[in-house]
C-alpha cells in the first residue's frame, strides 16, 4: 500500500479528489507544528496500513520566513525552524515504523520508493553554494536557515535510515507559481509536480541522502 501526502493542490481540491476515490484518498489532518496532531496522524495512518507498512512518505509542510540579520525577528527564526525542521524530525519519528515495515514485507533488495523511502521537499534556499549570490535578490534569512536545518535533517536521516534499506533524500520542486512562490515564479505547479513524480519514481540507492530538483539535476548542499 502506498500513501503520499502532497499539500500541492488546495484543501478544497484535495476533498473534492477524495469524494470521487474514496477508495484510494483518505485525508488526515496532520500539522507540522504540534507534536500531538503528528502523533495522531500516525495512529490513523497506521490503522490503515494493517502489516503491509508504509512505502512512501513526503514532508512537504513549510513556512516561509523573510528579512535578514538586522530585521528578522526572534519568532521568525523559532517558527520557521519548528515547521521546516522539528516538525520534519518528529513526522519521521513517529512514522519510522511503518517505513520499515513496508521495507521488510518488500523482500527485494537496494532502495527505492515502491520499496521505503522518504522525500524531503526542500529548497534551492537550503543550498549553502547556491543561496548567497541570489541573496540580495531573496532577503529570506529565516527560511533559509532552516532550510539548511531541513537539509542537514535529510542527510543524517539517509545514515539512520540505511540500514533499514529505507530510501532517504531532499528535493526541490523548482521556483513554482503557488502562494508562497508567488507570480513572478517561472514554474506551473503541473510541471513542477509531473517532474518531481518522474524523479521519485527513478530514485535508486544511488540517490540516497543526495539533493535534486525536479529535473534530476543534483543540486549542491
Amino acid at each position: 500500500m502506498c500513501l503520499v501526502y502532497l499539500c500541492i493542490l488546495s484543501f478544497l481540491a484535495l476533498r473534492e479528489l477524495a469524494k470521487k476515490h474514496p477508495n484510494v484518498i483518505t485525508i488526515i489532518r496532520l500539522d507540522a507544528d504540534d507534536p500531538d496532531s503528528i502523533k495522531e496522524s500516525a495512529k490513523k495512518v497506521g490503522s490503515l496500513l494493517g502489516n503491509s507498512g508504509l512505502n512512501l512518505l513526503v514532508n512537504n509542510a513549510a513556512k516561509m520566513g523573510s528579512g535578514n540579520i538586522q530585521t528578522s525577528s526572534v519568532e521568525d527564526m523559532k517558527n520557521t525552524f519548528n515547521t521546516n525542521v522539528i516538525g520534519p524530525l518528529l513526522i519521521i519519528r513517529e512514522y519510522f515504523p511503518y517505513l520499515q515495515a513496508a521495507a521488510k514485507a518488500s523482500g527485494t533488495p537496494g532502495m527505492s520508493c515502491n520499496k521505503a523511502a522518504v522525500i524531503n521537499i526542500s529548497s534551492v534556499g537550503g543550498s549553502m553554494t547556491r543561496m548567497p549570490p541570489m541573496y540580495i535578490q531573496f532577503p529570506e534569512l529565516p527560511y533559509c536557515i532552516s532550510k539548511a536545518g531541513f537539509n542537514m535533517l535529510t542527510v543524517l536521516a539517509a545514515e539512520e535510515l540505511k540500514a533499514d534499506e529505507i530510501l532517504c533524500m531532499a528535493l526541490h520542486p523548482g521556483w513554482v507559481k503557488t502562494e508562497m512562490g508567488g507570480e513572478k515564479a517561472p514554474l506551473e505547479s503541473k510541471e513542477s509536480v509531473e517532474g518531481m513524480l518522474r524523479v521519485i519514481g527513478s530514485l535508486t540507492e544511488k540517490q540516497h541522502g543526495g539533493f535534486l530538483d525536479y529535473t534530476g539535476e543534483t543540486i549542491p548542499w
